[in-house]
């Protein structure tokens, strides 16, 4: 079986959603359906936002960005107003200033969007 694998992320307002993809991550939709769904295509990888009234209610992480540059995209991110989160799941798993330090020397980072998902984001 061949397939790919798109994220599908809930907005409880689209055009907020819109507008914070847009100013935090400088993407835009390359679609919109007839539902006011929106279609966005990043580095060969679509992602939809749908309106829906249990965005924000997950929490895990619902998708996670690759970065070529872990710290440059981070301090972009940080210039336009993205907040990383912290987490302390004990010593496996506790962010310090936003970023995880994995055991091999890998990073991570996690953030919410407009409507409350979490985003992570890690090096490719």
């Amino acid at each position: 079986m061949e397939f790919t694998l798109q994220a599908a992320l809930p907005a409880s307002d689209i055009d907020r959603a819109k507008a914070w993809y847009s100013e935090k991550l400088g993407v835009e939709p390359v679609e919109a359906g007839p539902g006011g769904e929106l279609r966005y295509s990043v580095g060969g990888t679509q992602f939809g936002l749908y309106q829906s009234a249990f965005a924000g209610t997950n929490q895990a992480t619902a998708a996670m960005l690759a970065v070529t540059d872990f710290d440059a995209a981070r301090v972009e991110m940080l210039s336009r107003g993205v907040v990383f989160e912290d987490y302390d799941f004990g010593e496996e798993f506790r962010t310090e200033d936003g970023v995880l330090e994995g055991p091999g020397g890998e990073r991570a980072s996690w953030f919410k969007d407009s409507e409350g998902n979490i985003l992570g984001m890690t090096a490719m």
